[in-house]
């Protein structure tokens, strides 16, 4: 045997698989009667199909994994996009009825019934959020807590049991199933 640099020998056994195939293609294409001898392929060769399968099936594999993370995705930002629907269909009534004290106070004179009215709103905004999951944080002549509250200013306590705790509050602050959504900006005495 000649010595054969490696590249011509990669070269002809893609070319003896490819015969092979063609061979193969062929042979499929006759009837049943027509017996075609199929030369045996080596141990090289088999792996070489092996690998090309393989490679084809990893290839596959991808894909499809990157059409499932390009779905999520999109299905993600969608749900996200309407993630606030169910909340602002339960707010819609209030809204209602925000627009119906507006019409009443252009016409009103009475200052007692529309204190009234606008008061039975807000209590309804406050209960219709809290079935959503909203909550107040307490923090009138609490311990101050960093976990809940935002100091803006420090003031010389009142008294001697309102050091370290809570004296004025200047923003409430809101947990959302119990996680804090805004901190309540307080004042604590020292």
């Amino acid at each position: 045997m000649q010595n054969q640099d490696p590249a011509a020998e990669i070269n002809a056994e893609d070319q003896l698989i490819q015969d092979t195939e063609e061979t193969n293609t062929e042979a499929s294409g006759q009837n049943e009667e027509a017996t075609e001898t199929v030369p045996e392929l080596s141990a090289e060769e088999k792996l070489q199909q092996e690998n090309a399968a393989l490679n084809d099936k990893y290839l596959r594999l991808f894909a499809e994994f990157d059409n499932y993370k390009r779905r999520t995705h999109k299905e993600r930002l969608e749900l996200l996009q309407t993630a606030g629907k169910d909340v602002i269909i339960s707010l819609l009534p209030v809204l209602d009825d925000f627009d119906r004290a507006n019409k009443a106070m252009e016409s009103a004179t009475d200052i007692a019934s529309i204190s009234e009215g606008v008061n039975l709103i807000h209590t309804k905004l406050k209960n219709t959020l809290a079935q959503k999951g909203l909550k107040e944080i307490e923090s009138s002549n609490t311990v101050f807590d960093t976990d809940s509250h935002e100091a803006i200013t420090k003031i010389p306590a009142p008294t001697e049991d309102l050091k370290g705790k809570v004296v004025d509050t200047l923003e409430k602050g809101y947990t959302l199933n119990d996680k804090v959504i805004r901190f309540a900006k307080v004042v604590v005495g020292s």
